[in-house]
């Protein structure tokens, strides 16, 4: 009762969430969990940041407020428009385009949406396309960012989940994003075309696309670099936000000129401030996962939902799931649920790179959803449109993210098919109809009971997070010079951890920081 006091007392005041986080947490502990004391909240910080995973937060938002201000994400705009502009609804499939190579930089939904939406609302606006149309539009497909390698939330799971008995690996899960990613851009095109089949047409020029492509190449390989690197194990997703940083600036600052020194040093202070105020977030974050299971919240919640299906659970779970991604940011809800619920969905006979992908999309929906909705309150401010008008907008887009979350959740063949693919398994992936639970199918690599769920929540031990190198970090079973494996014994699984084994690589995961509601 005193922590909903103190953040409803701080809500009102309108203090900053990291400002909510850290004082709940205190009270928390203080009234529920005196024995263990406030250095419970305070130790996740030493922990996670000797993590240098966490070195990808800081490169990618800088990267991508690099390539903003220094005309990078123009560019790559001009590009899509130019190829895309002779189609009916071209413009919006060249805004929906060019947000996710955008994103696939930044990482950051909201980031996302301010560099493309300040440049691609006003020319369809321009261009006799409906507002509330152009505006839903470009918020939609700005949450793409939560599903483009290498979105930052993709990682910020992974690390949430890493020391449960559902761990996964983040470069499982870039994988597992890229035709769910797809299908919904898809979806947005083809719902461009239809909206706009009778509003007024670009003229294709080759020489028009030749010239935005030779403008905009550096800007358009960067993401291309960044993907194969990655996917390909060339290097880790810090390195690549390292990469991604240098590049950035480089290119603005040298090749188009369009930042100087002091620039520079004013975009890495904006940047540096607001890392300075999400660090503090996720590492709160994690003391209240502790509290959590101290006072056997996680058990309680298991309990709950032991009785039902996995039909039952997911439906349950993605109504849970959007609600509290309409209440809270994105950051938190997947930092204190995702370690209770993978480990149960799990128990259900549900995959949980499959559940990693469901809950992400929902983490999306989030974006959009009122009443704390990022995206909405970034376009209401970037737009100068009432809150009201743009929640209205944005219907659409989020009813057609919903359609396709539903084929996502009971069809796991998009998001498993090609991580299949590539482990040499069969494509196709059925939903667990059965309840069959996931360890039977798959020994070794899945909780043992309901009384497993939640052991170790939210403890990531410091010493464990840079025992292994680079390359065992993303792509164990091929990347870098991992070299060769031995074949698996008939029966198993690839990949699968040990019974009883730690969690591998605990540390797989950076934090997706940029993404929080401040």
């Amino acid at each position: 009762m005193k922590a909903f006091l103190a953040l409803l007392f701080l809500a009102l005041l309108g203090a900053p969430l990291f400002v909510i986080v850290g004082t709940v947490s205190g009270v928390a502990f203080l009234d529920y969990a005196p024995a263990l004391g406030l250095s419970t909240v305070l130790d996740p910080f030493a922990e996670l940041l000797a993590n240098k995973q966490f070195l990808a937060i800081p490169l990618f938002i800088g990267a991508g407020q690099l390539m903003t201000e220094g005309g990078m994400a123009r560019r790559m705009v001009d590009f899509m428009r130019a190829l895309l502009c002779w189609l009916p609804g071209g413009l919006g499939m060249a805004a929906v385009f060019a947000c996710m190579g955008f994103a696939a930089i930044s990482g950051s939904s909201p980031v996302t949406l301010i560099a493309v939406g300040s440049i691609m609302v006003p020319a369809m606006v321009k261009a006799k396309y409906d507002e509330n149309f152009s505006m839903g539009l470009v918020m939609t497909a700005g949450s793409l960012g939560c599903l483009v390698i290498p979105s930052l939330i993709l990682m910020i799971y992974s690390l949430a989940v890493s020391s449960s008995n559902a761990s996964v690996q983040a470069s499982d899960m870039f994988i597992a994003s890229a035709v769910p990613a797809g299908l919904i851009a898809l979806t947005l095109c083809i719902y461009s075309a239809w909206a706009n089949r009778n509003a007024a047409r670009e003229t294709f020029s080759w020489a028009q696309v030749v010239a935005a492509g030779k403008e905009g190449v550096w800007a358009l390989m960067l993401p291309v670099v960044v993907f194969l690197g990655i996917v390909m194990g060339f290097f880790a997703p810090f390195k690549a936000g390292a990469f991604a940083f240098v590049y950035a600036l480089l290119v603005t600052t040298l090749v188009h000129r369009e930042l100087n020194l002091r620039k520079v040093f004013s975009v890495l202070a904006d940047a540096s401030r607001l890392m300075g105020m999400l660090i503090l977030i996720i590492g709160l974050t994690f003391g209240i996962n502790k509290l959590i299971v101290e006072v056997g919240a996680d058990q309680a919640i298991a309990a709950w939902v032991e009785p039902l299906g996995p039909v039952a659970f997911m439906l349950l779970v993605n109504v849970l799931l959007i609600v509290l991604g309409a209440l809270m940011d994105s950051v938190s809800a997947t930092l204190l649920f995702a370690p209770i619920l993978a480990p149960i969905a799990m128990a259900k006979g549900i995959d949980p790179v499959h559940f990693g992908i469901v809950f992400v999309v929902n983490m999306e929906i989030g974006y959009l959803a009122p009443p704390v909705a990022t995206n909405l309150f970034v376009a209401s401010a970037l737009f100068k449109k009432p809150f009201g008008q743009v929640s209205r907008a944005v219907l659409p887009g989020l009813a057609l993210t919903v359609v396709a979350l539903l084929f996502f959740i009971f069809v796991p063949t998009i998001s498993k098919g090609a991580l299949n693919a590539k482990r040499g398994d069969d494509v196709w992936e059925s939903f667990p109809w059965d309840g069959q639970p996931y360890r039977d199918k798959h020994p070794g690599n899945s909780p043992k009971s309901l009384e497993d769920i939640g052991g170790g929540l939210g403890e990531v031990k410091s010493d464990e997070l840079n025992k292994q190198g680079d390359d065992d970090y993303y792509f164990k079973d091929g990347g870098g010079d991992a070299g060769p494996k031995a074949p698996a014994p008939d029966g198993a699984v690839p990949n699968a951890a040990a019974p009883d084994a730690a969690p591998a690589n605990p540390d797989d995961a950076a934090i997706d920081l940029t993404n929080v509601q401040l």
